[in-house]
């Protein structure tokens, strides 16, 4: 059964050009379009508000009375499922990679600001955060709680529905679109954009989250596509994930400052970083080309920038190469 959304974001988010920064990349002043989905209004934006709405839905149907999900120590979905739980007066827990004290800045300190409960999982791959998750979900229950748990990234074919109505955003706001370009985590957001506006036209930046991205892709998107979706449909970049999911790589901190100094736009080094650097690779290697439309989706995490030792650092030795 199919539960209604709830209402928890600001939408639709606006579409503005980005002249500055198609001189900067080799397109034309008119190519680039940016789709401000760090403008979704609830506990600092981003692009899991959409799928919140539908995955918190969903649990609020069943009777939920806790949120509990899971995600890396700077979790931008962390941070959202804990403000979308403030907003709806809901528990969260959110049970993160890691241990505690190794990092009190950016998505963390808005976590403990915004009333979530943290368990740390220590240094485990997917399944055995998986396994914590629901070994919390177990324990709530024991205790008379009623836990929702929330799948990774709020990705699933039911939070991908929150991306289809992007694409349908964009569809009216630039209908000339030849190209999306969007960070690829956990699957979810791409997804949605490939079912609204077909496979090809969707280019996905791998961050590294995932070992098969783009089977996720593919699952989450099938149930909202028109058609079968297979991973050799798929536009798939993942020549810039460097070092591995939480390094900041040349390009990426290349990307950081052509975003800020161009346009004025603050991009974070996990997600829209590698976003930018893989359309900046696109261009160079003639993948996307002058007077072809392309949107550059804007996925928020702002407050990751602050979380991140290595992005602060590279951002400080701005500062000190600008000192008069």
């Amino acid at each position: 059964m199919t539960h209604p959304p709830v209402e928890l974001g600001t939408f639709p988010t606006p579409a503005e050009p980005a002249p500055r920064l198609a001189i900067a990349i080799g397109l034309r002043p008119e190519d680039p379009w940016i789709k401000r989905d760090d403008l979704t209004g609830l506990g600092g934006g981003g692009n899991k508000i959409r799928k919140l709405e539908w995955t918190v839905g969903a649990a609020l149907a069943e009777g939920a009375d806790t949120l509990v999900t899971t995600g890396a120590a700077q979790s931008n979905h962390a941070r959202l499922t804990a403000a979308a739980g403030a907003r709806l007066g809901l528990d969260v827990v959110l049970v993160l990679r890691g241990a505690p004290g190794a990092a009190h800045s950016g998505n963390i300190a808005l976590d403990g600001l915004l009333g979530a409960r943290l368990a740390w999982a220590g240094d485990v791959d997917q399944q055995g955060l998986d396994r914590a998750a629901a070994e919390v979900c177990e324990r709530l229950r024991s205790r008379g709680a009623r836990p929702a748990l929330v799948p990774f990234g709020g990705s699933s074919a039911l939070g991908a529905r929150g991306y289809v109505r992007c694409g349908e955003e964009l569809r009216h706001q630039v209908p000339e679109v030849r190209h999306t370009v969007v960070a690829l985590g956990s699957g979810g957001t791409m997804a949605g954009l490939v079912a609204a506006l077909g496979p090809r036209t969707v280019l996905g930046v791998d961050v590294g989250a995932l070992a098969e991205p783009a089977a996720a892709v593919c699952r989450f998107a099938g149930p909202s596509a028109s058609a079968p979706v297979a991973p050799q449909d798929l536009r798939v970049r993942s020549d810039r994930i460097g070092a591995g999911y939480g390094t900041l790589t040349e390009p990426v901190a290349s990307a950081l400052t052509l975003a800020a100094r161009t346009e004025g736009l603050i991009l974070d080094p996990t997600y829209t970083g590698r976003a930018l650097a893989g359309l900046v690779a696109a261009v160079a290697d003639g993948d996307i080309r002058p007077g072809e439309k392309t949107v550059f989706v804007h996925t928020g995490g702002l407050p990751g920038l602050f979380g991140h030792a290595g992005a602060v650092a590279y951002a400080e030795q701005g500062i000190a190469a600008q000192e008069a």
